[in-house]
């Protein structure tokens, strides 16, 4: 037969496989196939690659059914996939043909499980072991992480890469966390299964004694603490070090495997966006919990600055939760929320039956919107002056503050109006020293000018504290908001007071009070000065619940200055040094590296637009006013900056109707860029 003359036909598709070995006598293939190169994860490691002869019409499914025929193990393969190393991409579409995909005959594919272990350390420094999904974007295998440790709204939530431990051979013991690696690997919920409650506890946290101390560590506080604990633990000393945490974030549009991640790797689950939402003690008890120990550590490592006062309250805190939690059962929490929630829901029936607030009052209070007027110290601080506070009449109108000499003046024009939109407010209040002080930074086209306003007390400073932050937001006092943030506000302070009947508790010494507080303050303060302190602000707490106590540290937590504000250092266009930029949850915050001062702030209600020059690597957002940004990264990729950005406004689109779920690919959009498509 002459061979040259002879013509193949593509074969049609049914015979997609049989074709493929056609072989004249001398042993050469007469049609198009080709060789394909595939390692199966299970003949482990030193096994050579599966053979497979294929054709570019074979689809990936059957690929599949072809490596699982050649290996002859029977056991269940259907969370297996093909994963394409030089291309770093999971072949999930089985109907896809190689020709589709562009496999050729150099291509390294492996057949791995599309789920594998990871170790993870919890936001309360333990460690856990689960099967994460390594084949679907991290944004999705952190909601399925989250379904099984039993923390509602994943997406506050994300991965992080455990920092390169160095020195070990100078630590002495075990590191926190380790001593005991709790496992729920076994443990694999159908996406689609609504988590019941059994005995108190979600179903899957019953099976066994096992899971069921795991259900204990997650939702009660550890009570093992001790200071060494504390001093063992890294902890930033400057903007800098903490702008190079937030560069250890994983892309939430890609998935593990794409990001090197390997089976058994040690990862950080953290809250990374600080917009909590719908916090639910009956529904939360896990969620609060791991909030909690968030907040706890960011205070002890002084990732959040506190004052000396506002320490002790946090030490308070802690200490009263230490002792609830050591005798606290998490299953009989469901069933006391459950009676809270009918005694809520009852007296909410009476006020609705008995009617509430006049419709004439109602009315009225739409229409008006309420000020502040009063009298205030004021300092401007300035270059080359020594002058101190002076006394103003001042008057606080929708969100812009105006102050003028006397009162008498008001009709004429004030010494200076100050609009608050988009200003940082910050408290500086030290209640032993009676000094209730709110630093204003600003917005100017100088940059952010500084004002100080003095307060007679406490009642005085929370209104008008109250008041500036809302009008920072571009909100009023007429905002529903305004009343409860001014309990807030009075409460906070309130933890601060010290309570003159304090007693030492005889379990006090026993359990010890220097972990309570930051290595800084350990330096500063003997135990026998630190107790009766922590001890004197018990008395304010004393009488909270456990979930109570977690609330009121997280909420206190929240009043600070520095909350929420994840640093990368940033070198703007036009700049010739670097400088750092905050990423908060509602604005951007542009701060002096050398000296720390806030230097520009811009809120996202201003934003009109952002992208970014992925060949330059450059982060480009325009505001009202035609005020355009530009600035590139330097601590982090500039695809973590663009995502930390896009989340918060993804997370503003959240709605309360809770049959509404999350806009997956809103978020994407928003987050990922070019790599989301």
């Amino acid at each position: 037969m002459n061979w040259e003359r002879l013509v193949v036909c593509p074969p049609p598709p049914h015979y997609g496989l049989a074709m493929a070995g056609l072989k004249t006598a001398s042993g050469d293939y007469i049609d198009a196939s080709w060789e394909l190169s595939v390692a199966v994860e299970e003949l482990g490691p030193e096994a050579e690659p599966l053979t497979l002869r294929v054709t570019g019409d074979v689809h990936i499914g059957g690929i599949m059914l072809q490596i699982v025929d050649k290996i002859k193990v029977k056991q269940n393969w259907s969370d297996h996939a093909l994963w394409w190393e030089q291309k770093k991409l999971w072949l999930l579409k089985t109907n896809w043909t190689v020709d589709k995909y562009g496999l050729q005959a150099d291509a390294r594919l492996r057949y791995t499980p599309q789920h594998k272990p990871v170790r993870l350390q919890l936001p309360n420094r333990r460690m856990i072991r689960v099967h994460a999904s390594f084949s679907e974007p991290v944004f999705r295998a952190v909601a399925g992480i989250c379904r099984v440790l039993s923390i509602r709204h994943a997406e506050e939530l994300s991965l992080l890469r455990a920092p390169e431990e160095k020195d070990k051979k100078k630590r002495k013991g075990p590191v926190l966390g380790t001593e005991d690696e709790f496992d729920l690997s076994g443990v694999v919920l159908p996406a689609s299964a609504e988590q019941q409650p059994f005995r108190g506890m979600p179903a899957h946290f019953s099976d066994s004694p096992a899971t069921e101390a795991c259900y204990r560590m997650l939702s009660v506080s550890w009570t093992g603490l001790t200071p060494e604990h504390v001093l063992k633990m890294p902890r930033p000393s400057n903007l800098v070090e903490k702008a190079q945490i937030n560069s250890r974030w994983l892309s939430s549009s890609r998935s593990l495997m794409q990001q090197d991640v390997r089976e058994n790797e040690q990862l950080w689950l953290r809250f990374k966006y600080y917009n909590f939402f719908d916090l639910e003690p009956k529904y939360d008890a896990v969620r609060i919990t791991q909030l909690y120990e968030q907040a706890r550590w960011a205070v002890l490592l002084e990732e959040t600055e506190s004052t000396e006062e506002e320490m002790m309250v946090f030490a308070a805190l802690q200490y009263h939760i230490n002792k609830l939690s050591l005798s606290a059962d998490p299953t009989e929490t469901a069933g006391e929320q459950g009676m809270d929630d009918l005694d809520s829901a009852l007296s909410n029936l009476q006020v609705k039956l008995e009617g509430g607030t006049s419709t004439s009052d109602m009315l009225e209070n739409l229409t008006t919107i309420p000020e502040l007027k009063d009298y205030l110290r004021i300092f401007r601080p300035r270059k080359l002056t020594l002058k101190g506070y002076k006394q103003h009449w001042v008057v606080f109108k929708e969100t812009t503050i105006s102050y003028y000499k006397s009162r008498e003046e008001v009709p004429s024009e004030p010494v200076q109006q100050l609009n608050l939109k988009g200003c940082e407010v910050v408290p500086d209040v030290n209640i032993s020293g009676q000094k209730f002080c709110i630093r204003l930074l600003v917005p100017s086209p100088e940059g952010m000018s500084e004002v100080y306003l003095r307060c007679e007390d406490e009642q005085q400073y929370a209104r008008w504290m109250a008041g500036c932050r809302l009008a920072a937001k571009g909100r009023t006092m007429a905002d529903s908001t305004y009343q409860s943030e001014v309990q807030n506000i009075l409460s906070f302070l309130q933890l601060q007071r010290a309570s003159p009947d304090a007693t030492v508790a005889p379990d006090a010494e026993a359990m010890g009070t220097q972990w309570l507080v930051s290595p800084r303050y350990q330096k500063k303060f003997k135990p026998k000065q630190l107790t009766p302190r922590i001890l004197e602000a018990h008395q304010n707490v004393a009488q909270l619940s456990l979930t109570e106590a977690k609330m009121r540290f997280i909420q206190a937590w929240q009043s600070l200055p520095d909350f929420g504000i994840s640093y990368f250092v940033v070198r703007f266009k036009g700049s010739r040094k670097d400088e750092i930029l905050g990423i908060a949850n509602n604005r951007l915050i542009r701060i002096d590296l050398a000296v720390g001062d806030v230097v520009k702030t811009w809120r996202y209600s201003n934003m009109r637009q952002w992208n970014v020059n992925w060949d330059i690597r450059q982060v480009a957002i325009e505001f009202d006013e035609h005020i355009n940004v530009a600035f590139s990264s330097v601590s982090a990729g500039c695809n973590i900056v663009h995502e930390y950005i896009g989340g918060y406004i993804f997370l503003s689109t959240r709605s309360t109707d809770k049959g509404r779920g999350l806009d997956e690919e809103l978020f994407y959009k928003l987050t990922g860029g070019h790599e989301a498509l």
